[in-house]
């Protein structure tokens, strides 16, 4: 059973998905995606943090994850980017969410969204992420 906060995560995907490739305001997006089936079940006041959120701090988020990665930011799928970037964002700015959580949560985003084997990789980062953005808590 997907919680109403794994739906708001999903939603925010898209909308950085459609932020990355169209550079639609994330204002727009917003509006577009509360109309969407099954946004009803989505924790609403979460999903628009998540998206507004990430988006503002792209390239910050960008900055601190480019060190953990194997290859260029540009380099990775939009998928990967925007898991990234939203979990970065939760880590970074949601300390109330306990980053066991925030990683749980963005592998089983890619397990929805990314290719193959994104998962592992997407774990491997956000793990690494954790332990320099979230260190006191992560002993």
């Amino acid at each position: 059973m997907k919680t109403d906060r794994r739906r708001s995560r999903e939603f925010a995907l898209q909308g950085i998905y459609q932020w990355q490739l169209a550079k639609t305001e994330p204002a727009a997006i917003v509006r577009q995606l509360a109309e969407a089936k099954g946004f009803d079940k989505v924790d609403a006041d979460y999903f628009k943090a998540l998206l507004e959120g990430a988006i503002a701090a792209a390239a910050d988020l960008e900055r601190a994850i480019t060190p953990h990665l194997d290859r260029a930011f540009s380099r990775l799928s939009p998928v990967e980017r925007g898991i990234l970037l939203l979990a970065g964002y939760e880590l970074a700015h949601r300390p109330d969410v306990p980053y066991r959580a925030v990683i749980n949560e963005a592998v089983e985003l890619a397990k929805s969204f990314g290719g193959t084997d994104g998962y592992k990789f997407v774990n491997g980062v956000l793990d690494k992420l954790a332990a320099q953005l979230r260190a006191t808590e992560k002993q």
